[in-house]
């Protein structure tokens, strides 16, 4: 007799017996007798082979406890409800629910075999009571525990951001601290969110359901691995590959497997870099040149410009002393700005080669940042690696004409462009402006600022006293339009002439009288009176009228020196003639002579032998 075809027929349900959705589940009551011979085959078989048999169908139906996983196949499919065969007395039913996907569609089909978690041999419908989803867990906790003592990876999902880390399906809820993320610190954990990721377990209890992970650990393994293998390769000038990790303000660190490599920004490119940024992205891959590499302290410094040739090795040829060369604006400085003539070769203009008449203060006053400009090569220092350009030389120079349109003497007008404490700068024509300095402003006026005459947009006529060409510097005087009044004073003027005029300014030490229009002279303290006097202002007062002798004249200086004592005392020496001249004043009045300081010191004098009053009057004068 077939054993499992008594099974079967035991076990199993027609299509006939096929219970209705709608329709009660029949109760299928625990045997419990033993079970009696069927008709027909008592005849054939004896009591003993009976009973063997029926031992057999006995231990066919397993004794399962509950809590175990077991397998089973799908026999039928109802409304709400999936049965199940585990090969036990009875038949197990599954909630339909666990069969349903995220998709919402039924994922099982009658004839499936699937495991199971036996949660009742029996309820109150006589049926065992199963779960899918528990045994998946219960399969996924051993399997968890297994790589925790194994050190296996596993994989799993990131499904949200939560406090202190991530959340991962790993087939069960686990946590993954944000510390254990990377080797480095992640500052954007959300960016991981539905990423799939091999971490490690760390630790796992499974009656708290605990589970944390690390993904710092797997990564180290993997390092440590390709660390390995890159080190044992590394050579300085070998030519390797690898992904951009991080841009920081001086470089980027590549990784070249389990290493990093600073590629610093001056290795970058032959031309400027203002930020690697500019040239790479983190996750780019790089072809970079290995520069130096320290195997004990592992570290490797990388280069990408050295990939090609230095532009400069053959700049001189490239760009000769005087050449026309054409570059773009890549930098503006105080003192001048560069220009790219090719990646890698920048020359600079300095501010004093931008133009051969303006005094440019700034070089944005001429250029731009990212503007095409035509220079001329000035000088070429190829082991400096500097290259010295011209704005102004692509265009005449002024300066070289100026001296055959203009000679010294001539006059000129033009327009006042500036003023400064020195004096005005008047354009002479466009680019070429003249300096009156403030001496030249005026014959007679002393000037203290070149606004007290002049004003800045003032059209005036000026004389050409000197033309430097090689310094570019254009001397004009506005006085020289006017005779020299001081040469004209002083050719029909001398020392020991009689002059008067009216005080105009008292000093400490003087007062200063205008003798002419224009002309000044100096009575000094000393020449006021024969008594000393303290303070001019105490015996002399503005715009009084003087009569002063001149006593001394500097054509260089332009001063005149003046007295009034002098005057006085020449009077005197006058009144004392015309006495002597009258009839009858041949005798002289020794006291009153006395009395007077020349009487006293002509009484001295003849005392001790001299010769006449004439003579000693003479050498007082003198």
């Amino acid at each position: 007799m077939d054993l499992q075809k008594i099974k079967d027929d035991e076990l199993s349900v027609g299509p006939m017996d096929t219970p209705s959705q709608d329709a009660p589940r029949p109760h299928k009551p625990k045997r419990t007798e033993p079970l009696r011979p069927m008709a027909g085959v008592d005849a054939e078989l004896d009591g003993d082979e009976y009973a063997r048999l029926l031992e057999m169908y006995d231990q066919s139906l397993r004794t399962l406890a509950e809590g175990e996983v077991v397998r089973g196949r799908v026999l039928r499919i109802s409304g709400s409800e999936v049965i199940v065969d585990v090969g036990y007395k009875s038949e197990g039913i599954i909630e339909l629910e666990e069969f349903m996907g995220h998709d919402g569609k039924l994922h099982v089909n009658v004839g499936d075999e699937i495991d199971v978690l036996l949660e009742k041999t029996e309820n109150k419908d006589g049926y065992v009571v199963l779960s899918k989803e528990k045994a998946e867990k219960m399969k996924i906790w051993e399997e968890i525990e297994r790589a925790y003592t194994d050190g296996r990876p596993v994989t799993g999902i990131v499904k949200e951001r939560i406090k202190g880390g991530l959340a991962v399906d790993i087939g069960v809820r686990a946590f993954l601290p944000g510390s254990l993320v990377d080797l480095r610190p992640v500052r954007n954990l959300d960016a991981l969110k539905g990423k799939e990721l091999q971490m490690r377990v760390i630790k796992v209890n499974r009656k708290r359901g605990n589970i944390v992970l690390s993904r710092k650990a797997v990564l180290e393994e993997e390092n440590a691995g390709k660390k390995r293998r890159t080190l044992e390769g590394l050579t300085e000038g070998k030519s390797v590959r690898g992904v951009v990790k991080n841009i920081t303000e001086y470089g980027a660190f590549i990784d070249l497997g389990g290493i990093d490599g600073l590629l610093h920004k001056t290795d970058m490119s032959w031309g400027r870099v203002n930020h690697p940024s500019e040239l790479f992205k983190v996750g780019d891959e790089a072809d970079v040149v290995v520069l130096k590499f320290d195997a004990e302290k592992e570290r490797v410094s990388l280069g990408y410009k050295q990939r090609s040739a230095d532009p400069w090795e053959s700049v001189d040829a490239k760009y000769p002393r005087e050449s026309r060369v054409h570059g773009k604006v890549v930098s503006l400085t105080d003192y001048g700005a560069f220009i790219e003539l090719e990646p890698g070769v920048e020359g600079l203009i300095h501010v004093s080669e931008m133009s051969w008449t303006k005094r440019v203060k700034h070089p944005s006053k001429v250029l731009n940042v990212g503007d095409t400009v035509e220079t001329v090569v000035l000088d070429v220092d190829k082991n400096a690696r500097r290259l010295s350009l011209g704005l102004r030389q692509t265009e005449p120079n002024p300066w070289q004409t100026i001296g055959e349109k203009y000679h010294e003497g001539d006059r000129i007008t033009g327009k006042v462009r500036n003023l400064t404490d020195f004096g005005a700068f008047i354009e002479v024509e466009e680019g070429i402006d003249g300096l009156v300095h403030i001496s030249d402003m005026s014959w007679t006026k002393r000037l203290k600022h070149p606004s007290e005459m002049l004003k800045k947009g003032d059209d005036v006529e000026a004389v050409i006293l000197k033309i430097d060409s090689e310094n570019q510097r254009l001397s004009l005087g506005i006085k020289q339009l006017q005779p020299n009044v001081w040469e004209e004073f002083f050719k029909n003027h001398t020392v020991g002439e009689i002059v008067t005029g009216r005080i105009v300014r008292l000093t400490d030490f003087g007062a200063f009288v205008e003798i002419n229009e224009g002309i000044e002279g100096l009575v000094h303290v000393s020449e006021i009176a024969d008594e000393r006097v303290e303070k001019p202002a105490d015996r002399l007062t503005l715009e009084q009228g003087i009569t002063a002798k001149i006593i001394k004249m500097d054509i260089a200086e332009q001063k005149i020196g003046l007295s009034i004592k002098a005057v006085a005392q020449d009077q005197s020496r006058e009144d004392l003639r015309a006495y002597m001249g009258r009839p009858g004043g041949g005798t002289v009045n020794i006291g009153d002579v006395i009395g007077r300081p020349e009487g006293r010191r002509r009484e001295e004098k003849r005392r001790k032998g001299r010769d006449s009053f004439d003579e000693d009057d003479s050498d007082d004068e003198t």
